[in-house]
């Protein structure tokens, strides 16, 4: 039977139990980084079975899965790339929820077992409708995403070559458990997310008596205003409408209250919403940082690192994604994003590569408030199974549609 979109999201809908079932045995082993050996045997046991070519990573435990549409005209083969990240967070939970993760201090806090089950259903979705593909299918089964660039160790692997030839449209999908209402989805054309980069400074002085500073070089006073002076540098040399983040998230030194320390630490993430604004950044935190401690006679080493692109979405594949989320589940189910947000996304260095989209899903606990319910990282975060059948439907329309028209146009 051919499938429509009612009857698509009805076939995914028959899935919510395995979908459940493989949510809940991810959350209860949730691993951290690259090396990932049980989330990799969970989704090579989900595609087992489905015609799909399969590949393991050689520098990290990433599933590669392409399916072969045998609708393509001869000669003609575009192709999709679907995403799904499938590592947690060093974050001990404190859900209370039946499947809590059974691994001290790991947790799947940002939903990337969601991810995974979406992903690993639309494999079944888009297997059983092989016969209605007009090209090829990728399924990128991501480590990593958490700070480890997986997408980068991906890319080097040869995600993007994997079907012979580099994907025509990407598409990734992120839930959420609160800001939006349940079930709601929601993306904007253009910059989506920020970039984001590390400062990382040691302040080098020389340590002294707490009660004789003067024949010490206190590096706590000079790290205290290094992490003022930031924020004012932020405000003042920065459009307020192309806005700046730059949060100290470590500030370390000393071991006792009147011993005056040789150095002080500070780790800062830095948040830019333009490639202009990240250059800039790179130049004059640095120099500031410098500034400040030559000024007070004492030095400072800065290491200023760049991490994740800014996340840019195409317009076209966006509203090509709209428009799917409307034909599977009706108007109402979308929300266009007024503004970017300022969290982070290795799957940024897919969309420099390929036109494509990205689109959240609120998987909000029902009868919870989606402005105060815990967010993605919190330990209290709550994500709910109802959602993950939608997940699945959506990616399965976005490639069998979006295969469909590169073919109408000749692409491929």
């Amino acid at each position: 039977m051919t499938a429509t979109p009612a009857s698509l999201l009805e076939e995914a809908r028959q899935l919510h139990g395995g979908l459940t079932d493989l949510r809940h045995r991810l959350h209860r082993e949730p691993e951290i980084g690259l090396s990932l050996p049980r989330t990799q045997q969970k989704v090579l046991e989900a595609l087992e079975g489905l015609p799909y070519e399969v590949a393991l990573g050689t520098e990290t435990t990433s599933v590669t899965a392409v399916l072969r549409g045998t609708a393509a005209s001869a000669g003609r083969r575009p192709t999709v790339l679907l995403r799904g990240d499938m590592d947690a967070l060093p974050v001990q939970e404190r859900t209370g929820i039946p499947f809590s993760s059974t691994v001290d201090g790991v947790m799947h806090a940002c939903g990337h077992d969601l991810h995974t089950s979406m992903l690993a259903g639309a494999a079944g979705l888009l297997a059983a409708h092989r016969d209605e593909l007009a090209g090829d299918v990728v399924l990128m089964l991501q480590p990593g995403e958490e700070g480890y660039d997986g997408a980068a160790v991906m890319i080097r692997e040869g995600i993007l070559e994997a079907s012979g030839r580099l994907p025509d449209a990407a598409y990734g999908l992120h839930v959420t458990s609160s800001l939006l209402p349940n079930g709601i989805f929601a993306s904007r054309g253009g910059t989506l997310m920020s970039a984001s980069d590390g400062l990382m400074v040691t302040v080098r002085g020389a340590g002294g008596h707490g009660s004789a500073p003067h024949t010490a070089k206190d590096p706590v006073t000079v790290a205290a205003e290094i992490v003022t002076q930031l924020q004012v540098m932020v405000t003042r040399q920065f459009n307020m409408f192309d806005p700046v983040v730059i949060s100290v998230g470590v500030l370390r030194a000393g071991t006792k209250r009147n011993i005056i320390p040789d150095t002080a630490r500070i780790e800062a993430t830095v948040r830019t919403f333009s490639a202009e604004n990240r250059e800039k950044m790179a130049a004059i935190a640095p120099r500031l940082v410098r500034g400040i401690a030559e000024a007070h006679g004492l030095e400072a080493d800065v290491d200023y690192e760049t991490e994740y692109p800014l996340t840019v979405t195409n317009f076209s594949e966006t509203l090509h994604a709209q428009e799917q989320v409307a034909a599977l589940f009706g108007p109402g189910r979308y929300a266009e994003m007024q503004q970017p947000l300022s969290g982070s996304e290795d799957f940024s260095r897919i969309l420099e590569a390929v036109p494509g989209s990205f689109v959240f899903l609120a998987a909000t606990p029902p009868g919870a408030d989606p402005q105060s319910a815990p967010f993605n990282h919190s330990p209290l975060a709550v994500f709910d199974d109802n959602v993950l059948a939608d997940g699945a439907a959506l990616y399965a329309q976005l490639a069998l549609s979006r295969l469909a028209s590169l073919a109408a146009a000749g692409i491929g």
